[in-house]
């Protein structure tokens, strides 16, 4: 991994994170047609941040490029790949042979985007085609099956739906919350790790679910009970659960309300009116999530509480990203 162009996040050092891509979102000639789909935010944006691992398993199953095109038939929960001009023309197992060869290489990565609507690569919503004059129904790419379901927890989202606010926030926030366990951990899971791990990101966890937040508490509790490597397992799972479910307003306005207490008795009567006014526009969409955070951020460098500066809450990613100021 390489330096990132800003130090911090969430008071981290940071450093570039590995994320897996479909080749083509990064600008390579690899698609069918043996053009490219470059996406500007994925390489702009998230680039700044993310050390890409590219594949295009069409490609690396020896399809050819230019070659012809494919699709998915039959069965969604288990389609074939076939030539669109050919049906009897079957390259399923080519790509699943290439999706085993590939699928052992992304151990290290911390996410993956994939291409939107590929008969390899969607990870959601992609046609599946039945006999004729029936309609269509919905599946996923072959590459995208083999990848999700030997890393369930692995962030994973396709670059069309980067450009929804939440969806991109919810991505990110979980990559960046994977890499710091892969970072925490990298010397041994430790039951002193663990708990550092989730002092760190409780007020975050429970932004996403308090069932979740109250399950993972439970875990840390009961740490020296049970076996490390179970009670890693059980307790990265039920993290990164939590973090997939949506965070709503009224989730973080009372986060936000929790922080808030830490200033109670820190700041002036007028800043605690202040900030109060701040969470109430926040919950009813008044103004977006970055002001009552910065609001936050501010007071607590001029009267500092020690556990609530450890809160990843506070800055889950880098700000240059922006993704808290679209919520």
């Amino acid at each position: 991994m390489t330096a990132g162009p800003d130090a911090a996040a969430g008071g981290d050092v940071h450093v570039r994170i590995p994320v897996g891509v479909s080749s083509c979102l990064l600008g390579e000639e690899v698609r069918y047609d043996g053009g490219h789909k470059l996406d500007r935010y994925v390489t702009g944006v998230l680039g700044q941040w993310f050390e890409y691992v590219p594949f295009c398993p069409e490609a690396l199953a020896g399809l050819g490029v230019p070659r012809p095109p494919i699709r998915l038939a039959g069965d969604p929960a288990a389609p074939r790949a076939v030539r669109v001009d050919d049906a009897s023309v079957d390259v399923t197992g080519a790509l699943e042979a290439t999706s085993r060869r590939i699928v052992p290489e992304l151990e290290r990565v911390r996410g993956y985007v994939f291409k939107r609507a590929s008969p390899s690569c969607g990870v959601e919503r992609v046609k599946v085609y039945q006999a004729p004059g029936r309609s269509p129904r919905m599946g996923r790419g072959i590459f995208a099956r083999a990848v999700t379901e030997a890393y369930p927890l692995l962030p994973c989202e396709e670059e069309g739906r980067l450009n929804d606010p939440t969806l991109r926030e919810s991505f990110v926030e979980r990559v960046f919350a994977l890499d710091r366990w892969r970072r925490t951990m990298a010397e041994g899971f430790t039951a002193a790790r663990l708990v550092e791990f989730h002092t760190r990101h409780k007020l975050l966890l429970l932004s996403h679910s308090e069932v979740h937040y109250r399950a993972a508490g439970r875990l840390v509790a009961d740490a020296g009970r049970h076996e490390p490597a179970q009670v890693a397992g059980d307790y990265l799972r039920t993290f990164m659960e939590g973090m997939r479910r949506q965070a709503t307003r009224r989730r973080h306005a009372n986060v936000l309300q929790h922080l808030a207490g830490y200033l109670k008795r820190r700041i002036d009567s007028g800043d605690r009116q202040a900030l109060a006014a701040l969470i109430d526009e926040y919950r009813t969409g008044a103004v977006p999530l970055v002001v009552p955070i910065r609001f936050l951020r501010h007071h607590f460098r001029h009267a500092p509480d020690p556990y609530a500066l450890m809160q990843h809450y506070l800055k889950p990613c880098p700000d240059a990203l922006g993704l808290r100021n679209h919520l």
